[in-house]
Formats: C-alpha cells, structure tokens, sequence
C-alpha cells in the first residue's frame, strides 16, 4: 500500500499556526526591509513548524474479504409438479461449481422449505431476509432464487444494491386446471342438505368440466360443472357427526397436476331436536327409567304414552278418570311415525290397541331407515307377543319360551366386546370375569335368528341383539331388569353411557359403526383405524396428495379395532381404502396456497430482478447461465451468463507509523538556520 503522509500535532493547531504566523510575518517584513539574511530565518522557523506539527508517514496493512452470494433453492410443493424438482437440483449443483470457481466469492446455499402448520405459501423473500441478516450489504455480491417463480411474498420494492438473478424451474406458459371450494359450512342439520359453492378456475376456456362429488366414501356422483363460474352443490346430511365430502374434477387438457383438483369438506350434522317415541305396554318398575334417562337429555324430544287397561279388561272405569288424554294411534303410527328419529317399545304386547296394518307401518318405518328399539319382559314369550305380529320381519330373536327369574350378571358377549355398543363399556371386566356392576333379576328365553348378540345372560344366553334391517337398524333386551342399574342395586351399572351408544348406533352415528375405515391427522401423523367384527388383520391402501399409493398394515386391538400409523409430509387430502370401505383426512389445509396456482410464471418475481440489475432465466429453455464478476457500476446479466458483483471489501488489520523527519534532522535544521542567519547579518 502507498503510505499516507498524516500529522499528529504535540500542541493543539491554533498554538502551532499562531506562533508560526507571527514569526513568517517577521521574516515577510524584514525581508520587505531587505534586511541583510531575512529568508535565512525561514529555515528554523519551518523546522520548528514540523518539529511541533509531527509529520508521519502511515501505511495501512489491509487483508481482503470475500464477497457473499446467496442461492436460495425453492423446495415447496409445487416444485414437485413435472420435472422442476429434478432442474432445481441440477442448477443447485452446477451453481457451487460454477460459483465455487469464482475468486473471492463465498457461496450460501439454502433451502427454503414451508414452515410445518402454516399454510402461507412459498415466503422466498423472508428466508432471504433471514439470509441477508447477517451479511453486510457492501459485501453482497448478488442473491440468486430458484424457483417456480410461485412466491407468496414478493415485496412491492427491493434494493439489494447487488444483482438479484431467478432461475425459474416450469416451462414458460403452462397451463392448469383447479378446483377452489369458495364457501362450505361447518355445520348443518341431519335430514337436511348442504350447500358447497365451488369454482373450476381454467383461464382461457369456456364450457363445462365433469365433477364427482363422493360422501363418506360412498357411491360417486357426476354432474358438469360451468367453468371460471360459482357452482353450488348440494350435498344430503344423512347422520350426526362429520360428513366427508370428496369433490373431484377431471383434468384440463394441458394439466400440470391432479393435486389441486380435489377438495375435501367435513360438514359435521346436527340434530335439530331428536324426536323419540317411547310407548310402554303396561305400569312396571321400569317404565320411569327409561322416561328419566330420555327426559335427562335436553336435546331429545320425548312423547311418551302408557297402556293403562288393555281393551279387553273392562272395570268400568270412566275414560276421563284413566287417561289425560286418549291415545293418538292413527296420528301416531299413520300420520307422523316417519317424523320419529327413534322408537322404544317398553314392554308391549299384542293386546288389540294397534290394528294389525299397524305393525306393518313399524315395519315399513325400519325397513325405510328408521331405528327401533324394543325392551321386552315375560309378555315376549306369552300368547301376546309382539312376534306373532308383522313385526317379526324386523326382530332378530324370536321367543325360545321360559323366563329366567333368578339374579345374575350381564356378560359383554365375545362378539361384543368387538362391537362399538359394548366395547370398553365401563365396568365390564377382563373377559371370564365378573363384571364390576349389579345384577339383573330377569331374563326372556330367545334364539336369535339374525343379528351380532352383543350381551349375554345366564349360560350365554342371548341379552341384547343388535341388527341391520335394510336401511334401518333394531335392538332387541331381553330383560325388563335395567331399570336396577339406574337404582344403583348393587352398585349400579353403565345405563346411561350403554343407552347412548344404543341409541346413536340405532341412528347412524359413523363413531358407532361396528364395520368402519376412519382416518385422521394428529400432528404429523395419519391415524388409521378400521373397526371390525372379525379378527383377521387387515390391510389399507394409502394415496397421497401427488397421487401415488403407499400400503399400511393394521395392527389388530383388543376392541375390534385395528389401527396403523405412518408419517405424513406435504399437506393435502389423504385417501385411505381397504378394498370394501375409504376414508379421507387433511393434513393442513386441504387446499393449500402452494398448491392454488402451480404454472410457472416470472410475473412476480422478474419485475424485482430487472430493478436489481438481475436477469430471468427458464432451465428448462437454456439451462443454468455461466457467473462471473462484474464492478458495481457495470452490466450485471448477460444472454448466457449472469454476475456477480466485485466490491473489493477488506478490513485494516495494522498500520505502520514513520515519523516524516527525525527529531535530530529537525534539531540540526534549526540550529544550521539560525547560525546562516547570524552569519549572513553579521556580514
């Protein structure tokens, strides 16, 4: 380095300059006077100047630092769709190469990937500022992204002061199909139907597209579907709980990807009121149970009507002094029976209240898809019993005659422990134990025609039997002893938590299915559980949101239930299928903003590269450009090539300090001057 001439003053400059302007004007006014030696003077009085002003020369010693580039490599979802990935991996590996050749340049390569649980897009630009915090700008030598030129946070300016480059992965002017849900509601009412608006987005096209839409995984439904408009479908709610709605639609004939046209919605059912129809067939120590348990839930709509006096007892008992009011069977079993979401028959027994077309209407009301549940006592097996009416079509045990009366414990059949109504059901022991509950006092003799026997009674005798009548479901107690757990004798005994699940089995509710696939995501994991009355284990097929399938095995439970796990990466929707059932669950949102618009494009990104003096290249057109260094004030891309900026950044790591004159040079220079002076005025 050229050393620099510096002072470093033993007194302040006002005490060196003032002095030193009063001797030069005493030197100026003798030689005005032509005094004999005046400019002889100069000479100690610019020795002395130098001696106070302490000239030095300093000399910087300066170690260079290399500049940095940035290369920030997209690897969001969308980077999956063709061939991008495999270009965006090779232009990461040709630019270390051709970076790496470089002289004075560090290279800082980083992938930016979506943060887990966000749903936010591709944030490019805030990985760059994360990049950047640490880089002092006057050593930037330029930011290169490669990407799709998808980037959800494109600032509206930037200046880097370095070149800004994108490599863009995507071919220009592609083309794709998606489907957007606009509005879905979370909620709506069993019976009733919701409305999905939804819109086919294809730019540039008119005409109609073919949608399938699927519910819990059932039959496919198509209807064409106008494009770039709203469309509403509408979607039947036919249970409580969450309804999986699938919606699909064909591909466009330049499609980039299938993954963005489909789209889940869950539309969990509610029920208004459940209306429940419960007749007692004559007064007994249980009636009041099954009222009370009914009546405790607010959201049940109960009427309930009791057979005071058969039609053939006559005691002559006025009508007004037996009943409140008289029994609405035409309007009951005619008019509204499809109105009642359930039906109990407590009890009752062929006794000519209900004419016979009657029981048919009961029939045809479970048949149709109606839930019917009947308790019986020793009426089942005596003259009058329901099943010598038509209400044997329906019941999945007839009378076996005999009526056990003698105290014992109701058992979870084997079967039933498998069963979604009795599994785990609370106290019932370890199988070949007593259960923890009290014990009945009575129980029908039955032989069970049809149907899962999920209780049992004394010597395996059939206790509850649940069975699926077309599209509608029974269960049948063969004891009128419940009630004694709702007394607490002996303990008492699981009656509320056993009559809810019934009555939710009895309607339908998918978490009460005994034959059912369901998945769901809990963190970062798909949960696959397939419930089942058989024990054989079972396999599932999983299809990922791109499409491909990967098996899962079940690992057989206890309780019916088998269940397999496995990781789950990129958000979307998760189809699973057993070959007989499917179930679909979402990871993050089903319809992500990476995957919302996958054709490549420079529209977003391009304008703040040219602002940057950087340049737009398609890999799939030229490939990776060549580097090289450039100066800050010049052309920083080129056809083929891209740069780099050169700011020559160093930091000073000593400095060598020479005084300008010796001390002694300056001593003698003074006293050689003032010795001239006296000799030359001394002539």
């Amino acid at each position: 380095m050229i050393p620099d001439l510096v002072f470093s003053p033993l007194l302040p400059w006002p005490w060196i300059a003032v002095p030193a302007g009063l001797g030069l004007a005493l030197v100026l006014w003798g030689m005005i006077r032509r005094a004999r030696g005046a400019w002889l003077r100069l000479i100690p009085l610019a020795a002395l100047a130098l001696a106070l002003a302490n000239p030095r020369l300093a000399a910087e010693q300066r170690t260079p630092l290399d500049d940095i580039a940035v290369v920030l490599i997209d690897d969001s979802a969308s980077q999956e769709v063709g061939d991008r990935r495999a270009l965006a991996t090779k232009a990461e590996a040709q630019l270390r190469e051709r970076l790496g050749r470089l002289e004075s340049l560090e290279i800082r390569v980083e992938t930016v990937r979506p943060a887990a649980g966000r749903d936010d897009g591709t944030r490019l630009f805030e990985a760059l500022d994360r990049a950047l915090a640490d880089v002092p700008r006057r050593r930037l030598a330029g930011v290169v992204l490669v990407t799709d030129g998808q980037i959800h946070d494109v600032p509206e300016t930037l200046d880097l002061g370095a070149p800004l480059h994108l490599l863009l992965t995507g071919k220009p002017g592609e083309r794709d199909r998606r489907l957007v849900v606009e509005q879905a509601p979370s909620f709506a009412l069993v019976g009733g139907e919701a409305s999905v608006r939804l819109r086919v987005d294809d730019p540039g096209r008119d005409g109609t597209a073919r949608l399938t839409l699927r519910v819990d995984g059932g039959d496919e439904v198509v209807e064409p579907v106008p494009l770039n408009q709203p469309h509403v479908v509408s979607v039947p709610i036919a249970h409580g709980g969450g309804t999986v709605v699938e919606l699909e639609v064909e591909g466009g004939p330049d499609e980039l990807s299938m993954v963005n046209n489909r789209a889940a919605v869950t539309v969990n059912g509610v029920r208004d009121r459940l209306r429940v129809l419960l007749i007692s067939g004559e007064p007994h120590a249980g009636e009041r149970t099954w009222r009370n348990l009914l009546k405790a839930d607010p959201s049940v709509d109960l009427v309930h009507f009791t057979i005071l006096r058969p039609p053939e007892k006559d005691d002559r008992t006025p009508l007004k002094e037996l009943a409140l009011i008289s029994f609405p069977v035409r309007e009951l079993f005619e008019e509204k029976l499809a109105s009642f979401d359930l039906i109990i028959l407590d009890r009752y027994r062929r006794r000519g209240v209900l004419p016979p077309g009657y029981y048919f209407n009961l029939t045809d009301y479970v048949e149709a898809g109606g839930a019917l549940l009947v308790a019986v006592g020793p009426e089942f097996s005596d003259a009058f019993s329901l099943y010598d009416t038509p209400l044997d079509a329906v019941l999945p045990a007839a009378p076996a005659g005999g009526v056990t009366e003698r105290p014992y414990h109701p058992q979870v059949s084997e079967i039933g422990r498998r069963h979604p109504v009795t599994a785990g059901l609370t106290g019932a022991g370890a199988v070949g134990a007593q259960p923890d509950w009290g014990r009945w006092m009575r129980q029908v003799g039955a032989r069970v025609l049809r149907g899962t026997p999920v209780m049992e009674g004394p010597g395996g005798s059939p206790l509850l039997v649940l069975d699926r009548v077309e599209k509608g479901r029974v269960a049948l107690l063969l004891s009128d002893s419940f009630w004694l757990w709702t007394r607490g004798w002996e303990g008492g005994g699981p009656q509320a938590e056993l009559l809810r699940r019934l009555a939710h089995w009895l309607m339908k509710e998918p978490a009460l299915e005994e034959d059912m696939l369901s998945a769901e995501i809990r963190g970062d994991r798909l949960i696959v559980t397939r419930r089942s009355l058989d024990d054989a284990p079972a396999q599932a097929k999983v299809t990922l949101p791109d499409g491909t399938e990967r098996p899962l095995t079940l690992t057989e439970g206890p309780d019916g239930r088998a269940i397999g796990e496995m990781t789950v990466g990129a958000p979307g929707l998760y189809r699973v299928g057993d070959g007989a059932r499917s179930a679909v669950a979402a990871a993050g949102t089903v319809n992500p903003v990476e995957l919302g618009e996958l054709p490549a494009t420079d529209a977003k990104a391009g304008p703040l590269a040219q602002a940057n003096r950087g340049g737009v290249f398609w890999l799939a057109e030229g490939g990776v450009p060549d580097a090289r260094r450039v100066a800050p004030d010049r052309l920083a891309v080129g056809r083929d090539w891209i740069g780099l900026q050169a700011n020559e950044d160093h930091v000073v790591t000593a400095i060598r300090d020479t005084p300008l004159m010796p001390g002694a040079a300056l001593l003698m220079l003074a006293m050689g001057g003032l010795i001239l002076s006296w000799w030359r005025e001394g002539r």
